[in-house]
């Protein structure tokens, strides 16, 4: 299991947090370091990730994000640059809203089965502001340098 949680910052945003009972004697989310944007979460099952599949972890939390928040769920870069594992909605987002178990949705793009064990650090976890948006109709846009230009109109690779 990971080292003690470092201690919280006294203008940290507080998310309420529960433990279910598949989630007993396994640490909440931490940051890994005092600079990190994200808290490692764990899995509270045993997953085998054949290659291409897809599965659900479980991490044996639920919680209540406040209003105004979500938690942007993000791949691990030394999962995903050593064996392919990643998350297919990078980021998933967690709403504020929402108060069922968070589970973590990974898939294997690497060539070989993929073992997650109950206490594996699956993914990290990152709480940001949320602003809405308001539409508002009109019948012209404003012109820019762009316009309409899409995939790739601004340039590509340099030995293209």
């Amino acid at each position: 299991m990971p080292s003690s949680p470092l201690p919280l910052k006294t203008d940290a945003v507080p998310v309420s947090v529960k433990r279910l009972p598949h989630g007993q004697g396994l640490n909440l989310p931490a940051y890994a370091t005092a600079g990190a944007a994200g808290m490692d979460v764990l899995a509270a099952e045993d997953v085998a990730l054949a290659p291409g599949a897809r599965h659900a972890v479980a991490t044996g939390l639920a919680m209540a994000i406040p209003e105004g928040y979500e938690i942007q769920v993000r791949p691990r870069s030394g999962l995903a640059l050593k064996y392919g594992i990643s998350v297919p909605n990078t980021p998933g987002t967690i709403d504020s809203d929402y108060r069922g178990e968070l589970k973590v949705i990974l898939i294997n793009h690497g060539s070989e089965p993929f073992v997650i064990s109950r206490g594996d650090r699956i993914a990290q976890l990152v709480l940001a502001p949320v602003v809405q948006a308001g539409w508002v109709e009109v019948d012209e846009l404003d012109e820019t340098v762009r316009g309409a230009g899409g995939f790739g109109s601004t340039g590509g690779v340099a030995s293209a």
